[in-house]
């Protein structure tokens, strides 16, 4: 067995899907690619992300080789699934834009399930601030592919 196979079997032991639950959840593309500084490819990640209907996106952000989303799971859905989907769907629709013809995203994804009491704007803010700390950006609002439900 591969070593990446390994620490992605790692990290799905112990994974669990509970309903309203907040889960930060972090994927990147196969290769750490920066396939997302390209505007269509980076808008096909964040429309997946608006359409997914199994969970409630409190904050997202899309970097050039990796997302961060803040979301909850809704009415039982499987986690898995639903980043399953989002990677699926953004992958088909990043392909049809004729930039990307290999792989886009690497195997599996980390989440962390957020406790009960812990400030969720705080998080929000650290992950809609990615763009500044990489310094792609002086300002969040020069960064396209964010959005965050406090707005």
């Amino acid at each position: 067995m591969s070593q990446h196979r390994a620490r992605s079997r790692l990290l799905r032991r112990g994974r669990v899907s509970i309903e309203n639950q907040v889960y930060l959840i972090t994927s990147t593309t196969h290769g750490r690619r920066p396939h997302f500084s390209e505007l269509g490819v980076a808008r096909a990640v964040c429309r997946a992300i608006g359409l997914e209907t199994s969970a409630t996106t409190l904050c997202f952000v899309v970097m050039p080789d990796h997302f961060h989303w803040l979301m909850s799971l809704e009415g039982g859905a499987d986690l898995s699934r639903v980043i399953g989907r989002v990677k699926s769907i953004s992958a088909r629709w990043a392909k049809q834009s004729g930039v990307i013809q290999d792989r886009v995203w690497q195997p599996g994804f980390h989440d962390r399930a957020l406790r009960r009491g812990e400030d969720l704007r705080s998080v929000a803010r650290y992950v809609v601030a990615n763009p500044l700390r990489a310094g792609l950006v002086r300002s969040i609002r020069e960064y396209p592919h964010w959005d965050a439900i406090w707005l």
